[in-house]
């Protein structure tokens, strides 16, 4: 930013409108009071502006209160369908994750069992095998010792 745009930041769209606004009332009032009239048809005039800005206030205090209600309902609706949403993703995933841990576990049986399996089966095999050897060398002890 430059020193300009420091010193005289520009200002946001809503403040320009609130400038817009207040101008315009003070305008329309120095014009009636700037008016050649007589001060009872001024202070009819003005009574009248002022019935018809109550007027209008009103009627826009009506249709924010109506907006405001419906996003209220709105927001309120969105939220109850958003946290049903979470429970039931929720609750699919604790199911997923039991089901998977099942798997695991039973996937953990079968292994260790074949594993068991396996293992007995090489030792047996290793007995085998030593025992074999075990003879051959007495073969082999026995001919050599005559």
């Amino acid at each position: 930013m430059n020193k300009a745009e420091t010193e005289y930041p520009v200002q946001s769209g809503s403040n320009f409108l609130k400038g817009v606004f207040i101008g315009g009332l003070l305008g329309a009032a120095a014009a009636l009071l700037f008016a050649p009239k007589t001060g009872r048809e001024l202070r009819g005039d003005l009574s009248d502006k002022l019935s018809v800005v109550t007027d209008k206030t009103k009627e826009v205090a009506s249709v924010v209160t109506e907006k405001a209600t419906d996003l209220a309902k709105t927001v309120s609706s969105k939220t109850t369908d958003l946290a049903k949403s979470v429970n039931e993703s929720k609750n699919t995933i604790m199911e997923s994750v039991k089901q998977a841990s099942a798997d695991v576990a039973d996937d953990m049986k079968s292994t260790s069992g074949d594993v068991a399996d396996d293992v007995k089966s090489a030792s047996k095999d290793v007995m085998d095998k030593s025992a074999d050897a075990s003879s051959d060398i007495r073969r082999e002890l026995n001919k050599t010792s005559y």
